[in-house]
């Protein structure tokens, strides 16, 4: 990349801030996840010498972001909302993904709810893609067993 380190870092930025933000907010939750988000960047902005030389960016960037959100009380991941406001959503599915393991949680909603490769949640998550099929399957089933839904 050419340019200014505000030019490079704005490019930085505009590729990897959905990725963490959607990474983060599965972990955290909207509002905390976020806060995360910004809090990661501003980090990487004051180390951008450091950060910006790094293969796996995104995940060490997740990885400020769990420590700069430690401090805070976690609101839940998913608020449980009347069926009648959203009638797509099993009405037990927060209490459900709420039971689950953070990692287990994150592999799910990260593969399932976003789309992600099991590569980009492993990049993320900083684990191998053995791992995230490990949890998504852990998660899976005590999903489908909270649920008590049948997998064919």
């Amino acid at each position: 990349m050419t340019g200014t380190a505000r030019e490079v870092f704005t490019e930085f930025v505009g590729t990897v801030e959905p990725r963490l933000r959607i990474a983060l907010v599965a972990r955290y939750g909207p509002e905390r996840g976020r806060e995360a988000t910004a809090e990661a960047l501003a980090f990487a902005w004051e180390h951008w010498d450091r950060v910006g030389q790094m293969d796996n960016p995104t995940g060490y960037l997740f990885r400020v972001g769990q420590s700069k959100s430690r401090s805070r009380r976690r609101p839940p991941l998913i608020a449980d909302r009347p069926e009648a406001h959203e009638p797509w959503v099993e009405p037990g599915l927060p209490k459900a993904l709420r039971s689950l393991s953070n990692r287990q949680r994150m592999a799910v909603v990260l593969v399932h709810a976003y789309g992600w490769s099991q590569r980009e949640a492993a990049d993320v998550m900083r684990v191998s893609p053995d791992t995230v099929r490990t949890h998504l399957e852990r998660g899976l089933s005590k999903l489908r067993s909270s649920l008590e839904v049948a997998h064919d």
